[in-house]
């Protein structure tokens, strides 16, 4: 028969810490893991960077209601403007990266900011993951009813027979409007006058309405009711097919101008560093919402695309394209805000 070993109390000890040790290092392992799984057990913040009533806002409060009922948590859409978005931007990167603060980011704040604000903080594809786009609205080449030309072509040849003698509108010198008309004059050869308004595109629009400017991009969203009323003409649409809401508007590219395709756009991204199973969980959920009808209809309405992105990495690569091609055109004008 063996001896039993005296068992001291130092041993006691030893024993009681290591086990404590082993079962805090289990729980460190499995609380993340757990937290994971059981998201969302809270309400989540969806930042956008623009006051209340503009195409982002509407964009977030469709979204909402589906997106609350499919992740079975209220989705609270805060509005917090300033800056052209990158006060909402700026805050929306630096919170806590657990999936309880996205971001709905756009062309603007996204793809453009990052190149015309020298004091920008943020770097969107550094600081964000992207989820999905969830919207996109074409671009609208618009002029008075009085303005000579009746399409592209047309216009071409009148602003070559008198260079520098016509004007264009935009809401700024950085808005994805004039980047539209810079984009589409340099493939076109055009020299144009750039007026650059303050206020949004309403202002910019309402004189080219009143005759003050000849022409200018808008987007569907905000043109179309404008154009059915007569108030303007459209020349043509940015996109590669025609659009139902306006089918006898020809589009740029079969106008001879393929390079002028372009959209504002808003999608929805989260902070860097999010768990990948919560960015996979959230895509299936905007995917999921974004093929809801009532969304669908009432974006179609408005002359804005319900769409949403194949994968989070997708997203990203479209990003970067419309990023690498805008951050082009504003290195050619120069184009600061700050």
């Amino acid at each position: 028969m063996k001896a039993c070993l005296p068992v001291t109390r130092r041993a006691v000890l030893s024993g009681v810490a290591l086990a404590g040790a082993v079962l805090a290092a289990g729980l460190a392992t499995t609380r993340p893991a757990s937290a994971q799984a059981d998201y969302p057990n809270q309400p989540i913040t969806l930042i956008v960077p623009f006051a209340p009533g503009g195409a982002s806002d509407f964009a977030a409060r469709l979204l909402q209601p589906r997106l609350s009922q499919i992740l079975g948590q209220q989705i609270v859409v805060e509005n917090r403007d300033g800056a052209a978005g990158n006060v909402g931007m700026d805050l929306a990167a630096r919170a806590k990266p657990d999936g309880y603060t996205l971001f709905l980011g756009n062309v603007g704040t996204v793809s453009i900011n990052p190149y015309i604000f020298s004091s920008l903080r943020v770097k969107p594809l550094q600081d964000f993951i992207p989820i999905s786009i969830v919207a996109d609205t074409p671009g609208l080449l618009i002029a008075n009813p009085k303005f000579p030309p009746n399409n592209v072509k047309e216009l071409v040849e009148y602003v070559k027979a008198r260079p520098g003698q016509v004007n264009f509108a935009s809401p700024g010198t950085g808005s994805v409007n004039r980047l539209e008309m810079e984009a589409f004059r340099r493939e076109a050869g055009l020299d144009m006058i750039h007026v650059p308004y303050k206020g949004g595109a309403g202002p910019a629009a309402a004189d080219v309405m009143g005759g003050h400017v000849s022409l200018m991009f808008v987007t569907i969203s905000s043109g179309i009711n404008h154009v059915k009323g007569g108030r303007l003409k459209a020349l043509g649409v940015s996109t590669k097919q025609r659009v139902p809401q306006l089918p006898d508007v020809p589009t740029m590219t079969e106008q001879g101008f393929p390079k002028s395709v372009s959209s504002s756009w808003q999608g929805v991204l989260a902070p860097a560093g999010t768990p990948q199973p919560i960015i996979d969980k959230l895509h299936a959920a905007v995917v999921e919402a974004m093929k809801d009808p009532t969304i669908r209809e009432r974006m179609g309405e408005s002359g804005v695309i319900a769409v949403s992105s194949p994968s989070p990495a997708d997203f990203k690569a479209y990003i970067q394209a419309d990023a690498d091609k805008w951050s082009g055109v504003i290195k050619e004008i120069g184009a600061k805000a700050d």
